[in-house]
């Protein structure tokens, strides 16, 4: 994703600043033992695909050439390692998982001297670390000896054992190195960040939970971020400090998470809501009020507020159809004052979302598991990749399309194609989709449970020629799921109409010709929203 500064303070809107979510639960949390984690890249303008890395070794002298993760323009070099593991998406053949939000955090920190952007340390480190305490390692030596030039980011790092959230900010420019600070999340326990910092205190003397930068708190002194006591340090208050649109815009989606799986939440309601500054602040992470599953997370990343205080399908704001999306950008002016928009989990701007499902009990390649989708993940079902996968289908592959080349073999364009159609008409259409997706879901879940068992029974070269055959197989299965839903819309909804059926069939004359369509106009909530705004100017005679 491209991000630039993040200045929500003075309500500034950075072209991609606002972006991606994470959603962490540990293995002790979950129904079934996983460590799982999430990730949208929310990014206008994207083009969602999955990097691939085939495992390998390299020779003594070998280099590594850097491209910037969102440029693509070349950096430089790097010596490379004497073996990489292979990876598919977010994930690597030894179940570790890397994923991200941006903060931005204080301006003046950004190098862009350095050498390594974020998006080009998560798949170094993919490719070098072999589990998430590991992965902090490559991390940060690699971001102290060649420099790192992004703004702040919030890097969730999870093996099938534990979590590691770290957060980090650069030095600033011609500085290498970061400050940077990492806690682990307790098993029982849930946590998540989107776009805002949200790592305070943290215990100083605690080794086994908490690792952070030798010098962070003498660097914030010296810069004048910090004046109080070591143990009052707080990474959020010194590198990003809070403010509405960090409460309103970024943590509201945490928030959002918790209040799904646990009572009480609306305590923390008057901090989200972002207006009163004084108030009690939600905790770094929460033991859920039940194990939750797969399917939990799949939903909580489809989330737009539903049913709480920041609902969006309530207001004329979701149009006549009732969408639970918004136009960007989050910030408009009307009359000369200043107006947002909630920015929930699921947002149309999604060009990837993934879902990883790490497992102790099962062997690194069967236990990882990256579920994805290449749009909204309200929009899509979520398709298994294995993490030993040593092919990338093509419908999720690099080469097979671009920002600006659609394909109907990109799963991408695919299931943009059919987003694009059923958003202006939402309530209308999404039942449909809804149905197809949930289907799909739920045929896949049940599918993992024997593909595993047979891979269990094999060896392992040919358990990982089964699951990279078998992640093919379902990217297929999508793809064909996806254009025939797309096209059945597109048939049965054509004009604003709607062909009516009967017993799964459309009605046809004797002839085998249509019978008259059905033209449902505006719902009926919006049609007196028509008539309350232009009185009787469409008042009908009566003679």
């Amino acid at each position: 994703m491209k991000h630039y500064i993040l200045l929500l303070a003075t309500l500034l809107l950075p072209l991609r600043g606002i972006a991606c979510t994470n959603l962490i639960v540990g293995k002790k949390a979950s129904a079934d033992g996983s460590v799982m984690i999430t990730y949208s890249a929310d990014d206008y303008g994207s083009y969602g695909y999955l990097h691939f890395y085939p495992a390998g070794h390299h020779a003594p002298g070998t280099m590594r050439a850097l491209y910037h993760y969102e440029t693509n323009n070349y950096l430089g070099e790097i010596p490379e390692v004497p073996y990489t593991y292979g990876v598919i998406g977010q994930i690597n053949d030894q179940q570790l998982s890397i994923m991200e939000t941006t903060f931005g955090g204080r301006e003046e920190l950004v190098d862009t001297t350095g050498l390594l952007d974020y998006g080009s340390l998560m798949y170094l480190t993919l490719q070098r670390a072999k589990n998430a305490r590991e992965a902090i390692d490559v991390w940060t030596n690699l971001a102290d000896t060649y420099g790192y030039q992004s703004e702040g980011e919030s890097i969730t790092m999870a093996d099938p054992n534990e979590v590691w959230v770290l957060e980090m900010v650069g030095k600033g420019p011609g500085q290498k190195g970061i400050n940077w600070v990492a806690r682990r999340l307790p098993d029982d326990c849930i946590t998540g960040h989107a776009n805002q910092s949200r790592i305070t205190t943290f215990p100083l003397k605690d080794k086994a939970n908490c690792l952070y930068s030798k010098d962070i708190i003498k660097f914030a002194r010296e810069k004048g971020y910090f004046s109080g006591k070591d143990q009052d340090f707080s990474f959020r208050d010194a590198f990003a400090p809070n403010d509405f649109g960090a409460r309103r815009l970024c943590d509201a989606r945490v928030w959002s998470f918790f209040n799904r799986c646990a009572p009480g939440m609306d305590r923390f309601l008057p901090y989200i809501l972002g207006k009163d500054e004084n108030t009690e602040e939600m905790p770094w992470c929460i033991r859920p009020a039940k194990l939750i599953s797969l399917n939990d997370m799949k939903q909580a990343m489809r989330d737009h507020y539903e049913g709480t205080p920041l609902d969006i399908t309530c207001d004329l704001g979701a149009g006549p159809y009732e969408a639970p999306y918004r136009p960007t950008p989050l910030y408009f002016e009307v009359d000369g004052k200043k107006y947002f928009n909630e920015r929930p989990i699921s947002t149309q701007q999604t060009a990837v979302t993934y879902l990883a499902q790490l497992r102790s009990w099962l062997p690194n390649h069967v236990g990882g598991v990256l579920w994805c989708g290449f749009d909204d993940a309200n929009m899509v079902p979520y398709v298994p990749v294995y993490c030993c996968s040593t092919l990338c289908p093509e419908a999720y592959a690099q080469q097979t399309a671009d920002p600006f080349t659609f394909t109907t073999k990109s799963a991408y364009w695919m299931q943009n194609a059919l987003s694009n159609f059923v958003y202006p008409r939402y309530s209308q259409l999404f039942p449909e989709v809804q149905r197809v997706r949930d289907g799909l879901d739920q045929e896949l879940e049940k599918m993992q449970v024997s593909i595993e068992k047979e891979a269990l029974a094999m060896s392992q070269e040919q358990a990982v020629n089964h699951l990279t055959g078998y992640t093919a197989r379902t990217a297929g299965l999508m793809m064909d799921r996806w254009r025939q839903l797309f096209e059945r819309l597109i048939v049965k909804y054509n004009d604003m109409t709607e062909k009516p059926e009967e017993n799964g069939d459309y009605k046809r004359t004797a002839g085998g010709e249509h019978v008259p369509v059905i033209r449902p106009g505006y719902p009926e909530r919006y049609r007196k929203v028509v008539v309350d705004t232009t009185g009787d100017r469409y008042l009908a005679p009566t003679k």
